[in-house]
């Protein structure tokens, strides 16, 4: 099974960059995404049924902000839109799908700006690190996958020294990263495959950073050890640019 996360930084913007045709040619079985800034009536639903796509998303109450999705080959026994606590449902950030033997969950963790969105950054990590710990108990076998905006360690960032005090690669997001792995039981599969310097999933539209690879990986497929032996492939598609983000792809044999 073929899984890809992409943040595409607005789905009807990427729509016109020929997102279908570049997802046609990727032909995973499974997309997550987040930040597609849409409601449900302005997704070209339709044009992702015509190559094999059952859609489904959570989006934001306020418009042009947010929201996930998944995309899926096989279709979901259930989905679930939301994780229960309305201040992160109304921005669209989780979304959930069960298969047969494992789910699937797409996340936006929010990004911090300011000092409040930093607390509600830091909330909302601690939030998700207790439902995944709680869903692990009834649902065993997990993929989650999306855009966490943390950089987890110095590899995962072009500067660590310079940015060492910028959200993102702060030392309490960094270390709440380390206790989601730990406690949750989860790999970082890219970092299971490489564990090479200077791969990136998100560069700034400025100062020409993705032509220079003056990046963060931000965007990660993360597995329950329960799939350790059915990962067989993680790497990251480059090439694709629709977004300021790039795809992450991971293979199982599930």
């Amino acid at each position: 099974m073929k899984l890809i996360t992409y943040n595409v930084n607005g789905i009807r913007a990427a729509f016109t960059k020929d997102f279908l045709g570049w997802l046609k040619t990727a032909d995973p079985d499974i997309v997550c995404i987040q930040e597609s800034k849409a409601g449900n009536d302005q997704i070209d639903i339709e044009s992702l049924e015509k190559i094999g796509y059952h859609s489904y998303w959570h989006s934001a109450v306020r418009k042009g902000y947010s929201g996930v999705g998944i995309a899926s080959k096989i279709k979901p026994n259930h989905i679930e839109y939301g994780c229960g606590i309305e201040s992160y449902d109304n921005e669209g950030r989780i979304i959930r799908a069960d298969f047969d033997g494992y789910s699937v969950i797409s996340v936006y963790v929010p990004s911090a700006s300011n000092i409040e969105r930093l607390e509600f950054k830091m909330q909302f990590c601690h939030d998700f690190l207790v439902y995944i710990k709680e869903l692990r108990k009834t649902i065993p076998n997990l993929i989650i996958s999306g855009d966490f905006n943390i950089c987890h360690q110095a590899i995962d960032i072009h500067d660590p020294v310079r940015l060492k005090n910028v959200s993102g690669f702060l030392p309490m997001e960094r270390e709440w990263m380390t206790s989601f792995i730990e406690e949750c039981e989860l790999i970082d599969s890219f970092r299971f495959f490489n564990s090479e310097p200077d791969n990136y999933t998100w560069w700034s539209y400025r100062q020409n950073s993705r032509a220079k690879n003056k990046g963060w990986r931000l965007d990660y497929n993360f597995a329950t050890y329960t799939l350790k032996d059915k990962l067989s492939r993680a790497v990251i598609l480059k090439e694709a640019v629709h977004s300021d983000h790039c795809p992450a792809l991971l293979e199982l044999n599930v």
